[in-house]
């Protein structure tokens, strides 16, 4: 005696709808950044200024020797993930960015994916703040000020080319 089962239907392709609510409940479900802030604290600021310093000069040395950057000179700009940790504070000093310890005149908040689609220039970053994926909090002028300025930039973020110059 020979037992078949019932052929089961295929599998349903995903939809365009199906990944339009992922990216959704992606960018606004709660973050995974809360281990990403007990990591982040338990990082001294001088290995986070070393990690960090360098490749952001790095990434942005053409805009730096142009001048683009000295309208933010003694200025602070904190990029902060969803739920307040982790974040990193900018300055600008002497011609170069720094990573510094403190609270931002500005703050611009979003989630890891809205970061992550800033820096590798996916989407224009008018479009991120008038969705509410990234938000300025503070001084308004300068956060603005920075995002026309990373707009007009001809850069382009990859780890690779950051980390490995």
């Amino acid at each position: 005696m020979h037992l078949s089962l019932p052929k089961l239907p295929p599998f349903p392709a995903r939809s365009p709808l199906f990944d339009q609510t992922l990216a959704v409940l992606r960018e606004y479900l709660p973050s995974r950044s809360p281990a990403l802030g007990v990591i982040d604290r338990q990082i001294p600021m001088p290995v986070k200024q070393l990690a960090a310093e360098a490749p952001l000069n790095r990434l942005f040395a053409q805009a730096i020797r142009d001048g683009d950057f000295d309208h933010f000179e003694g200025r602070r700009i904190r990029l902060e993930i969803n739920g307040g940790q982790p974040g990193i504070t900018l300055g600008f000093w002497a011609g170069r960015l720094r990573v510094i310890d403190g609270p931002g005149e500005a703050t611009i908040r979003g989630s890891l994916a809205a970061f992550r689609t800033l820096a590798e220039r996916r989407q224009d970053p008018d479009q991120l703040f008038f969705q509410r994926r990234l938000i300025i909090e503070g001084d308004t002028e300068l956060g603005l000020a920075l995002k026309n300025l990373l707009d007009s930039l001809e850069w382009q973020f990859s780890f690779r080319r950051i980390f490995y110059p």
